[in-house]
């Protein structure tokens, strides 16, 4: 049988996405004992029971200068940004989507435009942002929002001219309108691929959201790691990127979940 029509059970397809993983940790493990042994003042590749010691203070322990746990107020402070962030994006995006992608003037007028403004990169205006919108919030917020609507929009832009003519033409021969047409017809299809671009973003806004917060800010994931680099303090650095990780895939998954129970019918022939 070819490799390409060989598809494994769920046991298996556990164990083999496990596997990579453990490797990765067994590495890590027997490489950092390997230090410690060597220079127990290492700080390079800390100990489980280091980093440990470290998330016990910066997880549960009070500051005694806030009287907040400082790992909670970063991760609620990353996570408000990153929602405001999305919502703006999925917005924007879905409706210079859906504009673009159902009025050909429209297109022919902007879609240049936001191409262009899709490669630019985010991170190289990002003084340019701290310089219009200050250094608060909003300059953070803009980060993510101006580095993601342009890929948003022409992803949704491709979609909505994917659709199959026959569709758009059956529907003005009952009578519909442009109007009719983005909402009843474009919108549906779009709705289904935002969940979609969405995820495969979600990277590049944890990025720009870290970024920024490493640059100007005094609360945040990314703050956090970045005040505490001068001290080469990996035990808390590594944590709280594992962190990151965790909650990047959380996210994935609730939106992953989401797009199953709202859009069944996109999951396509596996579903």
């Amino acid at each position: 049988m070819r490799l390409i029509n060989q598809h494994p059970s769920r046991g298996t397809r556990w164990m083999l996405a496990a596997i990579p993983m453990i490797l990765i940790v067994v590495v890590y493990l027997v490489n950092s004992h390997l230090r410690l042994v060597e220079n127990p003042e290492d700080k390079l590749l800390p100990s489980v029971s280091q980093m440990w010691e470290a998330l016990k203070l910066m997880a549960f322990t009070e500051d005694p200068s806030t009287g907040t746990f400082l790992m909670l107020d970063d991760t609620l402070s990353s996570l408000k940004r990153l929602g405001i962030s999305l919502a703006m994006v999925a917005s924007l995006g879905l409706t210079l989507g859906i504009l673009l992608g159902s009025i050909p003037l429209l297109r022919a007028s902007l879609s240049p435009l936001v191409a262009i403004i899709s490669m630019v990169p985010p991170l190289a205006i990002l003084p340019i942002l701290f310089i219009v919108f200050g250094l608060d919030e909003l300059s953070k917020i803009m980060l993510i929002v101006i580095g993601l609507t342009p890929m948003l929009a022409r992803d949704l832009e491709q979609r909505a001219r994917e659709l199959p003519k026959e569709i758009i033409i059956k529907a003005q021969t009952l009578g519909a309108n442009s109007w009719t047409l983005m909402i009843r017809v474009v919108l549906p299809q779009l709705l289904a691929r935002l969940i979609t671009s969405l995820r495969l973003l979600m990277g590049s806004a944890w990025l720009f959201l870290i970024s920024a917060e490493a640059i100007s800010s005094t609360e945040g994931l990314g703050y956090r790691i970045f005040l505490v680099r001068r001290y080469l303090a990996m035990d808390v650095i590594l944590p709280y990127v594992l962190w990151i990780t965790l909650l990047a895939w959380l996210t994935d998954y609730a939106l992953k979940k989401l797009h199953q129970v709202c859009f069944p019918w996109a999951e396509g022939a596996d579903a």
